[in-house]
C-alpha cells in the first residue's frame, strides 16, 4: 500500500490524537518534577534519583539497541507499537495501585516495587519507540513532517498547560502517598484514551531492512559509520546536548534537599515547566517553514547553558520555578529537533535500525545519572551542574558538522 495524502491526513491526525492525550498523561508520570518528587517522598535520596533517571532516560534508550534488531525484522510494526504502549498503561496502572493500597503499611521496600514498575514503563517506551518512529516516517507525507511536529507539540503545550493545573490540584488535595495514587491512576486512563490514536493508523509500506542478529546489527552499524559521516556527528550530539533531558530530576532533589520543598511546591514548578513549553511551541509554530534544525539546536544550547550555570546562583526555592521554565524550553525544543534530525540524518528504510544506533551510542547519558549520587555526595550539587555544563558545550561541535539543511 502507498502512502497517499489521504492516508497521509488520516495518520497525521491519528498521531495528534496520540499526542495530544499523551501530553495530558504525561502530566501525571511526568519524569521531572513527579515521579522524582515521589521517589524522594519515599525516602529515596540522590542515588535513587540517579537509578530512576537513568532507567528513564538513559537506560530506556540502551535497551533500544537490543529491541532494534527484532522489530527491524518485522515488515509492519504497528501490533509493536501497541505492545510497547499497553506495557506503559498496565505498569502506571500498577504503580497507582501500589501506593493506594500500601499507604497504611508503607515501608522503605516500596521503592524496589516502584523501581520494577519504573522499569516496566521505561522499557515499554523504548520498544514502543523504535516503531513509533519507523511508522511516523512512513505514514505522513515528507512536506508535513515539520509542520507535524510543531502543530503536535502546540497542542500538547495547550493540554499540558490545562492538565498541570488538574496535577496541582490533584497533588494538593490529599497527602502523600494518596496524592500521588491519584495521580499515576489518572495518567494511566490517559494514556489508555492516547493509545487510540495508534488502533486507527494505517501503516502503509513495509521496511525492507533485515537484521538476522546482534552481529549483523553491529555490521550495519560499522558500515553507516563509515557511508553517513552524520552518523557519528549524530551520536556525538546526543552524547553532550542529550543530557539534558535528565537536568530537571537532580534540580528537583537540588530542590527537595536544600530547600526541603513539598508537594505544593512540586506542582508548582511542574506548571512553570509547561509554561516553558508552551511559549516555545507557538514560536516554532509560527516559524516552522522559515527556520532550520540547526539553528534550533544552537539555540537550544545556549539555553541549556544558562540553565546549568543559573542553577550555581539559586538562592531561595522561588528562583528555582524560573529554571523549571528553562527546563521546559529546553526539553521542548529537543523533543522537536531529536526526532526530526534523526529522520534527516537516516534512510527511508533503515529508520528503525538508526533509532537502535541511537540507543548503542547514547552512552553518557545513560552513565551520568547512575553517578550523580556519588558525584553530588562528594563534589556537591554546584560542581555536578558545572559538569553538565562543560558536558553540554562540546556539542556545538556535534551540531556544526551535523549542518542540518532542513
Amino acid at each position: 500500500m502507498n502512502l497517499t495524502p489521504k492516508i497521509s491526513n488520516r495518520n497525521f491526525f491519528s498521531f495528534l490524537w496520540h499526542a495530544s492525550f499523551l501530553a495530558f498523561a504525561g502530566v501525571f508520570m511526568d519524569v521531572d518534577t513527579i515521579i522524582p518528587a515521589m521517589l524522594i517522598e519515599s525516602g529515596g535520596g540522590a542515588i535513587h534519583v540517579g537509578i530512576m533517571t537513568a532507567i528513564l532516560l538513559g537506560g530506556s534508550s540502551v535497551t533500544q539497541l537490543f529491541f532494534a534488531p527484532y522489530i527491524s525484522n518485522k515488515s509492519y510494526k504497528k501490533r509493536y507499537l501497541l505492545l510497547g504502549i499497553n506495557s506503559r498503561i498496565f505498569s502506571l496502572l500498577g504503580l497507582g495501585l501500589i501506593l493506594f493500597y500500601l499507604q497504611a503499611q508503607y515501608s522503605v521496600h516500596i521503592i524496589w516495587i516502584i523501581f520494577v514498575l519504573i522499569t516496566i514503563f521505561s522499557l515499554g517506551g523504548a520498544f514502543a519507540n523504535i516503531s513509533y518512529t519507523d511508522i511516523l516516517g512512513k505514514s505522513i507525507l515528507e512536506q508535513k513532517r515539520k509542520s507535524f511536529f510543531s502543530i503536535r507539540q502546540i497542542i500538547a503545550g495547550i493540554v499540558v498547560l490545562f492538565s498541570a493545573f488538574l496535577a496541582r490540584k490533584v497533588l494538593s488535595s490529599s497527602n502523600f502517598p494518596l496524592n500521588y495514587a491519584y495521580t499515576f491512576m489518572i495518567g494511566s486512563f490517559a494514556l489508555l484514551i492516547a493509545s487510540l490514536g495508534f488502533w486507527n493508523l494505517k501503516e502503509t509500506e513495509s521496511s525492507m531492512l533485515k537484521i538476522s542478529g546482534f552481529k549483523k546489527f553491529f555490521r550495519i552499524l560499522k558500515t553507516e559509520l563509515k557511508t553517513n559521516p552524520k552518523l557519528i556527528y549524530f551520536l556525538g550530539f546526543i552524547n553532550t546536548q542529550g543530557i539534558v533531558v535528565s537536568f530537571l530530576p537532580f534540580l528537583m532533589l537540588y530542590a527537595k534537599k536544600v530547600f526541603q520543598t513539598q508537594s505544593n511546591d512540586t506542582a508548582m514548578f511542574l506548571v512553570f515547566k509547561v509554561v516553558g513549553i508552551v511559549l516555545v511551541s507557538f514560536l516554532i509554530l509560527f516559524a516552522a517553514n522559515k527556520i532550520k534544525y540547526k539553528w534550533l539546536l544552537y539555540g537550544n544550547v545556549l539555553l541549556s547553558l544558562s540553565m546549568a550555570i543559573s542553577t550555581i546562583f539559586i538562592n531561595d526555592a522561588i528562583q528555582i520555578k524560573y529554571i523549571f521554565i528553562l527546563g521546559g524550553i529546553v526539553y521542548s525544543i529537543f523533543s522537536i529537533t531529536m526526532n526530526g534530525v534523526l529522520l534527516e540524518v537516516s534512510g527511508k528504510e533503515n529508520r528503525a535500525i538508526y533509532t537502535g544506533f541511537v540507543g548503542a551510542g547514547n552512552i553518557i547519558p545513560a552513565i551520568l545519572p547512575l553517578t550523580a549520587g556519588y558525584l553530588i555526595r562528594v563534589f556537591g550539587f554546584q560542581n555536578f551542574f558545572l559538569l553538565y555544563f562543560v558536558i553540554i558545550s562540546f556539542s556545538v561541535f556535534f551540531i556544526y558538522k551535523l549542518n542540518c539543511k532542513k
